[in-house]
């Protein structure tokens, strides 16, 4: 079983490497008719552009979708920069990364273009093998069922080793390209398309390429965490749930709904999280009757109803658990991807106060937002002047708020930060400092949920496992050695604290101001014995 879990190992580290060296190859030659399509496509009209690509891209040769695309956004720049001295800006090109993303589509060949199932099966096909080959063999190599955590920080991979480091450094360079350079993983797009056109709406873009790669991820890494607490039926429902979530809600439906001519929508993706929910593009969308009829004033009503109501009620009866580790795509991408590294959460009390400064902040400028993309939506919808609808408080407008918060909040601090941090800083940076939606639950969660974490403060031997892999960093070994109850606005209810207890000292429940403890006549803790009933002596 070794040498298969071994040459799992080698596939799936095969797969990687096809499918970080696959960014590179290509052939690109722009011609005038393609050039014409592109600018007809995208009604372009810049005079200048015509001049700067006749110059330095139609009818040259480029060896690499990097090279094609650097000299594609020179163009552009430059022909941007002169219609904004001239203030012509009805000509200037916007969207820039996507624009170059869709020229490339009209001129690319080469291997990539040319062999798309055979690099699909080499990417995700070998890596979906050897992610389950390296996996699997674990049943008969770990022995019984039950959580075994040997030496993970005594291995390069889960230690903050070497290969620790490759994989933030990879994960880091993923999203950044992802979000910022779209146009440099062209061949990423590429390779997805056969996937895409099952769905009949188009050629996959970075995006679909994103909530692929995620689904799979998380699939796979799925069954290694079913197999790791296989013996324990909460964290293989949950693990089961957050997949289905991923995949149904956040994958299948957000492809299918375009084939009925319907919005692309995340049912379960709740406001503060889903910030650009009431962005005036989405709004206009939405209220649009002619192209979606009633179906969107349904999501939209959907969405403030989820966000105000669906959300705050099932957290007051079932703790922010029932969305962090249930539902939510992040939180399952943390629980499944992020599990190996989930002991590197600190504990530190500097963390903590961290903690709270940074998240709720990120809620106040969440709020402050969404109050003038709200302000701003309203007045385009109703003003007879689309000129006079942006909404300007203190000198900053609407449009530059959101572009702020999106690069910041939207793309480094969920993605850059929430994900390639996993390997060294643990598997919940985001879920812990800077989502939203965490907060707003966390402070239903804190005051007036009936969910709490429940301690037998007798039996604990202070082992000290429970707080080792608590994601959320709470040193959840305090609250058990002095038998009192955990609530905390920041945990996620993961239950990995109670399955890694070997005294069932933890259990999570959802019953107001009720402790075990207070049944034993007798209960002895690091404080002193406590006695809730008289004994009699005689």
């Amino acid at each position: 079983m070794k040498s298969v879990s071994q040459i799992g190992l080698m596939l799936l580290v095969a797969a990687v490497s096809v499918w970080t060296l696959s960014l590179f190859p290509g052939n690109f030659n722009l011609s005038f008719e393609e050039f014409g399509d592109f600018k007809k496509e995208h009604a372009i009209q810049s005079p200048i552009l015509d001049s700067l690509f006749q110059a330095e891209v139609i009818g040259i040769e480029f060896s690499s979708p990097w090279t094609f695309s650097f000299a594609a956004k020179k163009c552009i720049d430059q022909a941007n920069v002169e219609h904004s001295i001239r203030q012509e800006w009805g000509l200037k090109i916007y969207g820039e990364p996507e624009k170059i993303l869709s020229l490339e589509r009209h001129t690319a060949t080469g291997p990539i273009a040319e062999h798309k199932g055979l690099f699909l099966f080499l990417t995700f096909g070998l890596g979906i093998l050897g992610g389950l080959m390296l996996i699997l063999p674990a049943i008969k190599l770990d022995g019984p069922a039950g959580i075994k955590n040997h030496h993970v920080y005594h291995q390069a991979s889960t230690g903050r080793g070497w290969i620790a480091w490759i994989v933030f450094g990879w994960l880091i360079s993923f999203y950044v390209l992802l979000y910022f350079f779209p146009q440099l993983v062209f061949n990423w797009t590429l390779i997805c398309d056969p996937v895409k056109s099952l769905f009949g709406t188009g050629v996959a873009s970075q995006w679909f390429v994103y909530g692929l790669l995620y689904c799979t991820v998380m699939t796979v890494m799925g069954v290694r965490m079913i197999i790791k607490y296989r013996n324990i039926p909460y964290q293989v429902i949950r693990t089961c749930s957050v997949v289905f979530f991923q995949i149904v809600f956040a994958f299948l439906l957000v492809e299918i709904l375009p084939i009925f001519n319907l919005p692309a929508v995340d049912f379960k993706n709740a406001w503060p999280l889903d910030y650009d929910f009431l962005f005036d593009w989405n709004v206009v969308s939405l209220l649009n009757t002619e192209s979606y009829g009633k179906f969107g004033v349904y999501v939209l009503v959907w969405g403030v109803l989820l966000a105000l109501v669906v959300v705050p009620v099932m957290v007051m009866v079932f703790g922010k658990r029932w969305y962090c580790s249930w539902v939510c795509g992040c939180g399952g991408l943390a629980e499944t991807l992020g599990d190996p590294y989930r002991q590197h959460s600190s504990k530190s009390l500097i963390s903590w106060q961290l903690e709270r400064i940074i998240i709720y902040s990120v809620l106040i400028f969440a709020v402050v937002m969404t109050a003038f993309v709200g302000i701003h939506s309203y007045n385009v919808v109703t003003a007879i002047d689309p000129n006079e609808a942006e909404f300007i408080f203190f000198g900053v407008s609407t449009y530059d708020i959101r572009m702020i918060y999106g690069f910041l909040i939207g793309s480094i601090f969920s993605g850059v930060i929430g994900t390639g941090f996993y390997p060294i800083f643990g598997n919940r940076v985001w879920c812990r400092f800077g989502c939203p939606l965490a907060a707003f639950m966390g402070i239903i969660q804190r005051f007036h949920s009936r969910f709490r974490i429940t301690t037998n403060g007798s039996q604990c031997i202070s082992c000290g496992n429970c707080s080792t892999y608590c994601e959320q960093g709470i040193d959840v070994r305090w609250y058990a050695q002095r038998g009192q109850d955990i609530v905390r606005s920041s945990c996620v209810g993961c239950g990995v604290c109670s399955a890694v207890c070997p005294r069932g000292v933890l259990k999570l429940e959802n019953q107001p101001d009720v402790r075990r403890g207070d049944n034993n006549p007798i209960m002895i803790t690091n404080e002193g014995i406590i006695l809730h009933s008289p004994i009699d002596l005689e």
